[in-house]
């Protein structure tokens, strides 16, 4: 009983600090996004894009999935932590003289010379990166989530500020530079600062394989994942001109904030939480049905809501000149609504060993993902985000899939537990429809849709008694208290 309120304690201190962490730091840095888009054009936007598969790829490389490996292991050993610590950095270092010298290629292969020094410069995280994620990992296994809120925040208001002073500069596309520059130095100074570990000179061939086993199969996943998800900009910068990928970048980035925000709350709590009760299936089925409500009765009115005001935010919030990214965001809200709650199906796999599975699941959605690609690209960039929501729609079928087979709960148990919420979610998208249709003006459209979607939302959620709502309420009437 004791074990069980510590642990209960534990990952209410969890939420809260995770949640103060991914909700100003992803806030801080929606509001300085939306500032510099403002300011930067599509074209900018569309030059970071064409060198995110890059970046992405070598952030991958460093990490090679030891972070969550060591969060697994119950108690790793300052050999383990070293060990991986050493690997990082030569990952990382690496990649960063890998990209050095392809940039001219990469400039070339988009006609366009500007790539090379911005690529250069981008890759200078992608070191100081490697000097964190076992600095970040042992502050998940001791679920330390006050100490990784302080650092975050700080890099994230340090990085975004820097960024915005030098767009109102008149930097252009440099600004974006600085900002993740900025961001990866502070971010690497606060962790050593702040962190209380240091490395012992040591690297274990044994600790190297243990941890190579379970990461490999999730670096093999996340490879192919990263992959797959950023081929759009490679393809879209090569076959269509950088303002539409500016377009598609910015559109993007937008509607997965809001997903990202509640899916990194999510998994940054509830992998160390689950592999922590992985022996005790009562209590590990009960952990994750629940989470699985919480999460979709926060998503879908979320995403719901960010979609059918999503015209009005962009001519009111980012000007005219990026209205063709409406669809764009809105196609995306749809296909992102998804996401937090696969991800989650996805995680207690990790949770319980079985990072094969992971794999293997990633694998067989990997050729639906390519045939939308080969479909809708040669198309339009609307319809290519039209297929995306497809797959990602399926997708969480196919994700749902062993959660039911090794636990029972699969997707008729899931959809019970999120039927009131789907409803609701319905209600509250038919009402705001409706009262809006009666404003002309954006930004009181806005304001208004906001005020209705959220009120309409609670209103239903209330009649319908769901569970949830109560929870929600509760946690905020403690914070409150606070």
């Amino acid at each position: 009983m004791e074990q069980r309120r510590s642990l209960k304690s534990s990952a209410l201190r969890g939420v809260f600090w995770s949640g103060v962490d991914k909700i100003f730091s992803k806030l801080f840095f929606a509001i300085i996004g939306l500032l510099l888009a403002r300011v930067l054009l599509p074209e900018d936007y569309g030059l970071v894009g064409m060198l995110t598969i890059f970046l992405a790829v070598s952030q991958l490389l460093i990490d090679s999935g030891f972070s969550q490996a060591l969060v697994q292991r119950h108690n790793p050993t300052q050999t383990d932590y070293s060990t991986a610590f050493f690997f990082n950095i030569f990952v990382g270092v690496g990649c960063y003289l890998l990209l050095f010298f392809a940039a001219p290629f990469i400039a070339d292969f988009y006609e366009a010379p500007s790539l090379i020094l911005l690529l250069r410069v981008m890759s200078i995280s992608l070191v100081t990166n490697s000097l964190t994620v076992v600095q970040r990992a042992k502050l998940l296994v001791n679920i330390d989530f006050r100490r990784l809120a302080l650092i975050n925040v700080c890099s994230v208001t340090m990085g975004s500020t820097s960024a915005l002073v030098a767009a109102y500069n008149g930097w252009g596309v440099w600004a974006l530079a600085v900002q993740a520059v900025v961001t990866g130095v502070v971010t690497m100074v606060m962790y050593w600062v702040t962190g209380g570990w240091m490395p012992s000179i040591v690297f274990s061939k044994d600790s190297f394989r243990t941890l190579f086993k379970f990461g490999s199969k999730l670096l093999a996943a996340g490879f192919l994942a990263t992959v797959v998800n950023n081929l759009y900009n490679l393809i879209i910068g090569k076959l269509y001109h950088k303002q539409e990928l500016g377009y598609y970048q910015n559109g993007r980035q937008l509607s997965e904030n809001i997903s990202s925000t509640i899916n990194d709350i999510i998994n940054s709590v509830t992998f160390p939480l689950l592999s922590a009760i992985k022996e005790d299936r009562g209590r590990l089925i009960d952990v994750y049905s629940r989470m699985l409500a919480m999460t979709a009765f926060i998503i879908f009115p979320v995403m719901t809501l960010a979609m059918l005001l999503a015209e009005p935010f962009v001519i009111s919030v980012l000007t005219e000149k990026w209205l063709p990214a409406v669809p764009i965001i809105q196609w995306l809200c749809m296909a992102r609504m998804f996401t937090p709650i696969s991800s989650l199906n996805m995680n207690i796999l990790n949770a319980v060993g079985r990072s094969d599975l992971f794999m293997k699941v990633d694998l067989l959605k990997l050729p639906l993902t390519l045939v939308a690609m080969a479909i809708t690209l040669p198309i339009s960039i609307d319809a290519v985000v039209i297929g995306n929501f497809i797959v990602t729609f399926v997708c969480y079928f196919i994700n749902a899939y062993l959660p039911g087979k090794m636990f029972g709960f699969g997707i008729v148990a899931q959809t019970k537990i999120f039927a009131k919420t789907i409803l609701s979610t319905l209600i509250m998208a038919v009402t705001l429809i409706l009262v809006c249709s009666f404003v002309d003006n954006n930004i009181v459209k806005l304001v208004v849709g906001i005020v209705v979607g959220l009120l309409s939302f609670v209103g239903a959620a209330w009649v319908l008694k769901i569970a949830e709502l109560r929870e929600v309420l509760l946690i905020i009437k403690k914070v409150v208290k606070r």
